[in-house]
């Protein structure tokens, strides 16, 4: 007798295999919100965080005075932070020894300690053991440029080496000097290759702008977090809280679009 022809089973593709998975994914990230919209309390939820009345208490404050002041803080202490950061990349890359030092040991030193040591060093300590007194849009300055200023001076650096040597040395042969050539030939380019990363800086320090609240504010000097816990406290209730949220979003938000549309224009040239 024959034996009956043994029919091999069919293998799923790979291509389906991971159809499934991401359709099981799927299935399992609409049951998880299923089961959070059931068993939330929604009525609690909206008391704690959005109570319309308490949210429209917040304004035109929220707006005039603490989105404002955030946006200066973040302004001043970025313009700064660039032009340090500037300054120590240009001599970490020159060929005088104390000149790398100097900026080596800055970098270093404003990369590795926390921004909120750095708020109570010059906030607290210049004023205790100098007797120098800041401004609170002084010390913020300051400090959001330190912190900023170390990290963008790596940035900056990567930048100047990733343009070709042939530029600057064809630049230099043309008959200009050093400066010349850094300024209108290297710098530009390098700039064009770190518009994403210093952006994604600028939207750091906006979040690390809320560390001035350590100094004391007064009202007219409130940013978005001194605001919202102002307004959480005096209301015992977190709205305030998201109403500010939402301010950070409007500034965030729109920065990483810009960051990510960049990113995209520097690949496609590429």
């Amino acid at each position: 007798m024959s034996s009956a022809a043994v029919v091999p089973k069919k293998r799923m593709s790979p291509r389906k295999r991971a159809a499934l998975v991401r359709y099981i994914q799927y299935a399992i990230l609409v049951l998880l919100v299923v089961v959070i919209a059931l068993i939330a309390d929604w009525g609690e939820i909206r008391r704690a965080f959005l109570d319309l009345d308490i949210a429209a208490a917040q304004f035109p404050d929220v707006i005039v005075i603490a989105l404002k002041n955030t946006i200066i803080y973040t302004a001043c202490g970025f313009a700064f932070g660039l032009a340090l950061g500037l300054v120590l990349a240009l001599m970490r890359l020159s060929s005088v020894g104390p000149y790398r030092w100097i900026s080596t040991g800055i970098i270093e030193l404003f990369r590795g300690l926390p921004a909120l040591v750095v708020f109570l060093v010059l906030g607290l300590g210049l004023s205790l053991a100098f007797g120098v007194h800041l401004s609170n849009l002084g010390t913020v300055t300051l400090a959001l440029g330190l912190v900023g200023g170390a990290y963008m001076a790596e940035t900056i650096r990567a930048g100047i080496q990733a343009v070709p040597k042939g530029q600057y040395e064809a630049a230099r042969t043309l008959g200009m000097t050093h400066t010349r050539a850094m300024v209108t030939i290297v710098l530009p380019q390098a700039f064009r290759v770190i518009l994403p990363p210093l952006t994604n800086e600028l939207i750091l320090l906006t979040k690390d702008s809320s560390l001035v609240y350590i100094l004391g504010l007064s009202l007219d000097e409130y940013e978005l977090t001194a605001f919202g816990r102002e307004g959480m406290n005096a209301n015992a209730n977190l709205t305030p809280m998201v109403t500010i949220a939402l301010c950070y979003l409007l500034i965030t938000v729109p920065l990483s679009i810009v960051v990510r549309r960049m990113e995209a224009k520097s690949g496609k040239a590429r």
